[in-house]
């Protein structure tokens, strides 16, 4: 029999690989899973960083512009509204063109809008390249996890996702204190152009390590499903985020009732349909079931946090931006130390005991923060942040792994664009939550500016949040992911 069919890969006249019928992957005929996980974490990494090191250069580029800085939060949105628009679109370009040829040009779209971002002369034009860049986000978002889970066998599968989750992790905590340097020695338009050798040197990697594959039958164009889903996701994600602004919570409110609205009427179009945009059956599927629901009650947490700790360490401890981002720093010591420590954890306990200690002690680490205050020695500080980080980069390790244990692989690019659209949905309303906890404890204290009571009820609010995944953690089985944790089922 012809290798290429005994390993589940079916080749098509054109030379392009179909979406394997099986899961088995012939590992000696691809490169090292670590360098295809480095190579999209890379990716993914440009995307995070950008994204927060712009947000400590806003006041400079307002001066710049001539325009007050909550003017610039359209740049912010602009962004946001790309990645609700294109992330649920993003699985089915991936079948049609090749997941290697879109990933590709998320990247060189994601680098193009960067250019024209430090070209940028006004704000206008800013708002435009923001939304190009936001297409390219957009796209690497899913389809470098996609990329990764057609490229890696089964077994590997938790290694590589522990190399994939650290971007997303380390990205927002490196973010402000780099982009304070930026601002502060260089122009803030560095910001954008640092986009540009990172980006290409992803092309060319992609390009010689990466495989071509597409699916087997491509879905045809869901135009009615693409608009609703954009207009509710982002509203939703437009709304969520305005919340933690001052003087926009009516609006915010009118954003999310829309959002709420045109999500009502797309799930009735998907009910209609057999193939929508946003396939809802895979919530019929337990461990991509219970990966989205728990992961996203622990996105929430994780959303709020690096809006909650630097506003908490220069409000309420007097610190500087450079020496509270200079602190946060921790949590990305103790993702990078999760790498080598994951595999090994959910090989020898299993998923789902892991995931249920895990997220209770990340939960934990993130209570212990609301308790921080000035007397507290800084290493001591460091060390809980470490902690935290390391606990809650293993849970989204798990999450994103055990998702896809029961997808099979025609179903595989959906499973990524779905999750990935929870995942950014969850991680802005984060910030909402964060903000809206953070408010409540102000009112309830009649103070009008934030003090550390505050940010201690904020977090605690926000951590019992991420606490009740406990619930959904319990449901999976005892069993779950044994495939992929390569522990046995007879080991429970």
């Amino acid at each position: 029999m012809n290798s290429e069919v005994r390993d589940g890969i079916l080749p098509a006249a054109d030379g392009v690989t179909r979406a394997p019928a099986a899961p088995e992957i012939d590992t000696a005929k691809r490169p090292p899973y670590r360098l295809v996980a480095v190579i999209i974490a890379c990716a993914l990494f440009m995307e995070q960083m950008d994204a927060t090191v712009l947000a400590t250069a806003l006041p400079t580029m307002a001066r710049d512009f001539g325009v007050p800085a909550t003017s610039l939060s359209s740049a912010l949105t602009a962004y946001l509204l790309a990645l609700a628009i294109f992330i649920p679109a993003s699985g089915r370009l991936a079948d049609r063109f090749g997941s290697k040829t879109v990933f590709r040009l998320a990247i060189a779209i994601f680098v193009g809008g960067s250019v024209l971002c430090g070209q940028a002369t006004s704000l206008p034009f800013l708002i435009f390249a923001r939304f190009l860049q936001g297409v390219g986000g957009a796209m690497m978002i899913p389809i470098g996890r996609l990329v990764l889970l057609r490229s890696v066998a089964k077994q590997d599968m938790v290694s590589a996702m522990s190399w994939l989750i650290i971007p997303a992790l380390i990205g927002p905590i490196l973010g402000p204190p780099i982009g304070g340097f930026i601002v502060t020695y260089l122009d803030w338009r560095w910001i954008f152009y640092l986009n540009i050798p990172i980006g290409i040197l992803g092309i060319a990697l992609v390009t010689l390590f990466i495989d071509e594959v597409r699916g087997e039958t491509p879905v045809r164009a869901d135009p009615v499903g693409f608009l609703l889903s954009g207009v509710s996701l982002g509203c939703l994600l437009f709304g969520f985020e305005m919340t933690s602004r001052d003087g926009e919570l009516p609006m915010a409110l009118a954003l999310i009732a829309v959002g709420l609205v045109a999500g009502g009427l797309y799930l009735r179009h998907a009910k209609r349909r057999a193939d929508p945009i946003l396939d809802l059956s895979l919530m019929a599927v337990p461990s991509f079931r219970l990966s989205v629901i728990g992961g996203s009650l622990t996105r929430i947490t994780q959303g709020a946090q690096p809006f909650l700790l630097p506003l908490m360490l220069q409000l309420g401890f007097g610190m500087t931006a450079a020496a509270s981002g200079t602190i946060t720093i921790a949590g990305a010591i103790g993702s990078l130390a999760m790498k080598s420590l994951a595999p090994r954890v959910l090989r020898r306990f299993g998923f789902r005991n892991s995931m249920i200690v895990g997220g209770l002690a990340a939960s934990a680490g993130y209570a212990v923060c609301g308790l921080f205050r000035p007397s507290w020695p800084t290493w001591l500080i460091f060390l809980t942040l470490m902690i935290s980080g390391f606990c809650m980069s293993f849970q989204f390790t798990a999450y994103n792994t055990i998702a896809y244990d029961e997808i099979p692989p025609e179903r595989m690019s959906a499973a990524t664009s779905f999750y990935a659209t929870f995942q950014q949905l969850m991680l802005s309303l984060g910030v909402c939550a964060g903000a809206l906890a953070l408010h409540l404890g102000m009112l309830a204290r009649g103070h009008s500016g934030p003090r550390l009571a505050d940010f201690t009820l904020a977090f605690l609010i926000v951590t019992a949040i991420s606490a009740s995944a406990t619930i959904w953690n319990r449901r999976f089985a005892p069993d779950a992911g044994a495939d992929l944790s390569g522990r046995r089922r007879d080991d429970d």
